[in-house]
């Protein structure tokens, strides 16, 4: 009924974390190359987090989307047609606490991995073993 919400709060959080970062550091570091338009052998931080970002607005547009495409979403109030009455309501709550989350730690489970993944391909990669030296 309302699941996309907990991804969709998630994003917001690592959307204004990555824009931060992004300020305080100066430079976009996610677009950082250098004259010859070689990225760094480095992927940094906040390129890993805009995969983040991606991953969670994507599954909560698709979220969305089905969760329109079913009525359970209106365009006129109340938004969340679960919010009708209070039995519903306690389903929703349930479904966003369990469902929910349990989305939005997988997402950021497999970012995980995929960031781990990124990091040993870019150390194996013949340009940083050259830079090593």
């Amino acid at each position: 009924m309302a699941c996309f919400l907990v991804p969709a709060a998630e994003a917001i959080v690592v959307t204004a974390a990555t824009k931060y970062l992004e300020k305080k550091n100066g430079v976009a570091e996610a677009q950082m190359q250098d004259e010859s338009g070689v990225l760094p052998a480095k992927v940094s931080f906040t390129r890993k987090l805009h995969w983040l970002i991606n991953l969670l607005w994507g599954g909560v547009a698709l979220l969305a989307f089905e969760h329109i495409w079913h009525g359970e979403v209106t365009p006129w109030f109340p938004f969340l047609t679960a919010t009708g009455n209070a039995a519903d309501t306690a389903t929703m709550l349930h479904e966003m606490s369990t469902a929910g989350v349990a989305m939005a730690l997988l997402v950021t489970a497999v970012w995980g991995i995929l960031a781990a993944v990124s990091t040993v391909i870019v150390r194996r990669s013949p340009e940083a073993e050259a830079s090593a030296q």
